[in-house]
């Protein structure tokens, strides 16, 4: 089994940071409240430089935020569209984005729901266990308009599906109990700031 696989597909090596990343700038990251997380996102229908350029910012932001995926409107653009660094549970990474991304609904009978500790770069500090699915299958497109499938299991399936809810105009704590979303934004009180000063700190390190 290769241990890198990029756009759906296995490569022989791959460096520790997407190669977008150097050539992006780092984006404010928006926050659970905020309009633009809570509203389905716009189709995609302008394919180059300048949504390339917006790909190349949010891995950048992505690894500065210490994410395993970041979606659009987590960057304040109101588009379908998300980029990912994300291992699975057998330690495979998978890297890449996903343009217009679909989350294609699976057979109940051959699905096993995961209760799992989830988090999210806009709601910071806060981790909180939800159920999702062990498998997730997202059609979508490339950068360049050309037709893509990315399939995930475990943590990237969870992974998957989390970052498409996002582009749904979703957040996790829509998944929670009133009284689990009340401990989620408890734990946000409590360490945002320290989440926000990593990452100020990370920016420094990368301009230095």
């Amino acid at each position: 089994m290769p241990s890198v696989f990029v756009q759906g597909r296995p490569v022989d090596s791959y460096p520790p940071l997407a190669p977008e990343a150097r050539r992006g700038k780092v984006r404010r990251i928006t926050e659970v409240g905020e309009e633009v997380l809570h509203k389905p996102c716009r189709d995609v229908t302008e394919f180059g430089p300048d949504l390339a350029a917006l790909i190349d910012d949010m891995f950048l932001t992505m690894y500065i935020a210490d994410g395993a995926g970041l979606a659009a409107n987590q960057a304040g653009v109101d588009l379908r569209l998300f980029v990912y660094d994300c291992p699975d549970d057998e330690g495979v990474r998978h890297v890449g984005h996903t343009v217009n991304p679909v989350l294609e609904a699976l057979d109940p009978a051959g699905r096993r729901l995961l209760d799992a500790g989830e988090g999210c770069l806009s709601v910071p500090g806060a981790v909180m266990d939800v159920p999702r699915p062990d498998r997730a299958v997202v059609r979508g497109l490339d950068k360049e308009g050309r037709p893509l499938v990315v399939e995930g299991t475990g943590y990237f399936a969870r992974c998957l599906a989390h970052e498409t809810d996002h582009v749904n105009g979703h957040v996790y704590l829509d998944r929670l109990s009133k009284r689990e979303r009340k401990d989620a934004l408890r734990q946000v009180a409590d360490r945002r700031d320290e989440v926000l000063a990593r990452r100020a700190a990370n920016i420094e390190a990368l301009s230095a």
